[in-house]
């Protein structure tokens, strides 16, 4: 397979030398103006709105997703005592629906997964090669934000040599190592270690210090790489007249590491794509990076979450972004870069752009992953705790659903069939995410429980653990799918590990029902509650523990 041989620097960077730590004594300007048409879109809360009217209305839909999630599993309840027999009906109508909607979402895992395994093996920069004039590459330019809080020296640095391993120039790139002054000492210290060895790898690389306690913010990756992005924009895109239409920028966690044909296949997607400025480019992410040194509960979460990602890139009609994704810098400009206010910034970016366009704007699916860290800490507890605080944080996306309905509603260019299905595909995930696992393993069974004698004299009483134990146990033939998968991912295993390793990552899928309870369902709906009593979370950074 050809490589691309590197070219000499198009562009005189001469008079824009490496900057040390020092690079960022002056704070920039740390808003920059939206169209006055669009003011609900730095919104992060209830309380960022002025108008006493908005903000009552917003905090409805704050309340919304936890009062709806509650309600249903409290009259499950309630249903269960006063018509068991009804109820009865209910559970099994929703586990033949979850059985279909299994079966369903299994077959587009694997037309998925073939999919990406088609690309890993193309070579896209021949592809961008073989591209008519008027879709020239060669002036694309690649920005990279890697935003840095307390991650050891090993996780930058690997994340960093994925990208000089990347089969795409490095004299279109530009990296950001946007790093927390709250990370102290010890991240000054990485800065300068990373710095010393990469500054000269790309185009440009640059450290931007995002100060602590600045007013408005809420301290996290949205926050980071907002401030990072404006001072690039001054002292970089803009002092070397870089086209905006033609920058891609790329806002990776730090630990994501980046699989050597990642640019080409952006690149090629971004020219070939019907309004280009107006999409964001998904990739798959795998959490294998340190996946052999997960204990088991850690592992099934970590390939549900990549599943369901891969299962999400066959329906970009409804995807929105999530964590490591690529967009083009004008759209990110055309909103005002990230929002510092609020936690998911991932997710937001793509409703702020999706209100800002009218709706015309979508996520085109790259079919080609990226690898990232499972939760794994030093202690098996440690480790739960940490998983389930991250699957809280995820799950805090639900503070997307008041704000894009709020947009909703400000917006009148939107059509409404957009809004409907939009709003009942997100809110219905969110709803899904909270509920589904309870109903599914805990409350199927309550009529037969609390439904007295006379209906535990009937057929259907009778019957409906049989019916329900049979459901589930078809549905279940689901993880086998899964499990295969599973093996099929992983990276080579450290000769530390014996084989017997490989057979428990294979059983470990029998782990799912109480995973997807405790890991998934309870987070879920302590997230959707404390947007319900405004007990609103910061942005909880995953602690990083891989052995390199």
């Amino acid at each position: 397979m050809r490589r691309y041989q590197e070219a000499k620097p198009p562009l005189d960077t001469s008079r824009f030398t490496a900057r040390r730590i020092h690079f960022i004594a002056k704070k920039p300007k740390l808003t920059y103006p939206l169209p006055k048409m669009y003011p609900y879109l730095h919104i992060g809360r209830a309380s960022d709105i002025n108008d006493a009217r908005d903000r009552k209305l917003y905090r409805f839909l704050e309340v919304m997703p936890g009062l709806i999630a509650w309600l249903t599993l409290i009259l499950i309840v309630i249903l269960s005592f006063l018509t068991p027999f009804f109820m009865a009906l209910f559970i099994i109508a929703f586990d033949i629906y979850w059985l279909i909607k299994t079966i369903y979402l299994s077959f587009h895992l694997r037309a998925a997964y073939n999919k990406l395994k088609i690309n890993s093996k193309v070579d896209w920069l021949e592809r961008l090669n073989q591209l008519p004039e008027l879709k020239s590459w060669q002036d694309i330019y690649h920005v990279v934000f890697l935003p840095l809080y307390k991650e050891s020296y090993e996780i930058v640095s690997a994340s960093l040599e994925g990208l000089l391993k990347t089969n795409y120039p490095k004299s279109k790139m530009a990296v950001v190592l946007c790093w927390e002054e709250r990370g102290g000492d010890g991240t000054r210290q990485v800065v300068e270690a990373i710095e010393r060895k990469y500054k000269n790898g790309f185009l440009k690389f640059i450290s931007v210090m995002h100060p602590s306690d600045l007013r408005g913010e809420i301290p996290g990756k949205g926050s980071n790489t907002a401030y990072a992005a404006i001072r690039v924009k001054e002292g970089f895109v803009d002092r070397l007249n870089i086209p905006h239409d033609r920058i891609i920028v790329s806002n990776f966690d730090i630990d994501t590491i980046v699989y050597p044909e990642y640019f080409g296949i952006l690149t090629y997607m971004f020219l070939t794509t019907l309004d280009q400025l107006k999409t964001s480019y998904q990739p798959i992410p795998l959490y294998v990076n340190n996946i052999w040194e997960a204990p088991s509960f850690a592992r099934v979460v970590a390939f549900s979450a990549t599943f369901w990602h891969t299962i999400k890139q066959e329906r970009p009609d409804s995807a929105t972004t999530f964590s490591s994704h690529s967009m083009p810098w004008q759209a990110l400009e055309d909103v005002g870069f990230w929002q510092k206010n609020m936690v998911s910034e991932d997710s937001r970016i793509f409703w702020q752009c999706f209100l800002r366009y009218d709706g015309n704007y979508k996520v085109v699916s790259l079919y080609y992953p990226v690898s990232m860290d499972a939760n794994v800490a030093s202690r098996t507890l440690e480790t739960f705790k940490n998983v389930y605080k991250q699957q809280r944080r995820w799950a805090y996306g639900v503070e997307n659903v008041p704000y894009f309905l709020f947009g909703f509603i400000k917006n009148k260019f939107i059509p409404l069939r957009k809004k409907l299905y939009y709003g009942f595909i997100v809110a219905e995930g969110n709803h899904s995410w909270a509920t589904n696992a309870v109903i599914l393993f805990l409350l199927g069974w309550l009529p037969v429980a609390v439904g007295g004698p006379e209906f535990n004299r009937t057929v259907l009483s009778f019957n409906l653990p049989y019916l329900t134990r049979t459901i589930m146990t078809l549905a279940m033939f689901g993880l086998i799918s899964s499990a295969m998968l599973s093996i099929i991912l992983l990276p080579p295993r450290p000769p530390q590990l014996s084989r017997f390793k490989h057979f428990l990552m294979a059983i470990q899928w029998i782990l799912f029902p109480i995973t997807t309870i405790l890991l998934g369902a309870i987070p879920a709906l302590d997230a959707q509650t404390r947007l319900m009593f405004g007990k609103y979370m910061g942005f909880w950074v995953t602690p990083k523990n891989r052995k390199v």
